[in-house]
């Protein structure tokens, strides 16, 4: 079964006129589809062997290939996930016949420069965010308890005991409270925090009493808050938003978590603040990234860095496999497919 999922329709019609040059068992013309209508013959690029095994669907050619390793065969549609070198994300806009790309996670803006305009989009939502969250409350553990600092004692064969600063009693802030901030919202009540503020483009109260700020005030909230979560999209408006004015009006001490996306901190601002030990940050994503052998980032005190890896998980590949198949038995069947972005 696929949980957690919800299905953002822009109405079957206007999706089946996107796959116009699709063979259909019965011609269909925009407005008049009907539920004997069905594309066959869909040619689908997957990533993993896994879902080839999964995706033997009658009228459905499932074909092995990810983006990390070539250049692309002709295809219908592709499931993906993100590429490992920036590089490799054009590949994208020359696959032969693309009709439609589903996308295994939840961001989708490294895509929309390659997406020709006819090309529809889907994403992963409802599969990646609890284990992102759960990454988000790792990272903040981590870092609050002073783990990096723990091992290398025992390393040293040190029986030294560490007095560390904690989420209970502490104020934090999420920046982004759609899917992947709310759910760390959730996990973060149990911990006793003194108090949650959300921060969105509006301001509101969700979750049963969380306020949610405004983008606007964020900079009310700096000086208090002990943590800040990143857990934004990448977008135009939130290039650099976490630059050196948001950092100056933190407080000495606050941590900076970001399971969001690396653009939104700028990271040579972030690289002051930790080699002063201002501020200390624990980052799942970076910019640039993948973050280059020699980087200063690596080896700034206070900064927990893991690569990009929040929706790693067992249950991420066994949740994000199921949808993909679900995705591909609606197209196949001319339905109109969950998760629309576009």
């Amino acid at each position: 079964m696929i949980r957690l999922l919800n299905q953002v329709g822009r109405g079957t019609d206007h999706f089946i006129q996107r796959l116009g040059t699709v063979e259909f068992k019965a011609r269909a013309t925009p407005g008049n589809i009907s539920s004997h209508d069905w594309i066959h013959g869909l040619r689908v690029l997957v990533p993993w062997q896994s879902l080839v095994d999964s995706m033997q669907i009658p009228g459905v050619e499932p074909v092995l290939w990810n983006i990390n390793d070539g250049e692309p065969p002709a295809a219908d549609v592709l499931v993906t996930e993100r590429p490992l070198d920036p590089s490799h994300r054009m590949r994208v806009g020359r696959i032969a016949g693309l009709k439609h790309v589903h996308l295994l996670s939840i961001g989708y803006e490294w895509v929309l420069d390659h997406l020709p305009e006819d090309v529809a989009l889907s994403n992963s939502k409802g599969a990646v965010e609890d284990s992102t969250a759960e990454h988000c409350l790792a990272l903040i553990l981590a870092s609050l308890r002073e783990l990096p600092r723990a091992y290398q004692l025992q390393t040293e064969e040190s029986w030294s005991r560490l007095w560390t600063s904690s989420l209970h009693g502490s104020n934090v802030v999420v920046l982004g409270v759609g899917g992947v901030g709310t759910a760390i919202i959730e996990r973060l009540k149990p911990f006793k925090p003194a108090q949650i503020t959300g921060v969105a483009s509006t301001a509101r109260t969700i979750n049963g009493g969380i306020d949610v700020v405004s983008i606007e005030n964020v900079h009310q909230l700096l000086p208090s808050a002990e943590i800040v979560i990143c857990a934004l999209p990448h977008t135009p408006q939130t290039q650099g938003l976490i630059g050196k004015e948001f950092m100056d009006r933190m407080r000495d001490g606050a941590l900076l978590v970001n399971v969001g996306r690396g653009p939104i901190i700028a990271t040579a601002a972030l690289i002051k603040e930790l080699e002063t030990g201002r501020l200390r940050a624990a980052l799942d994503v970076t910019d640039p990234e993948p973050l280059p052998v020699g980087h200063a980032l690596w080896n700034a005190p206070g900064c927990i860095i893991t690569p990009h890896m929040a929706g790693d998980t067992g249950q991420f590949v066994e949740l994000v496999s199921e949808l993909a198949t679900r995705q591909v038995q609606l197209l196949s069947s001319g339905q109109t497919p969950l998760n629309l972005v576009r």
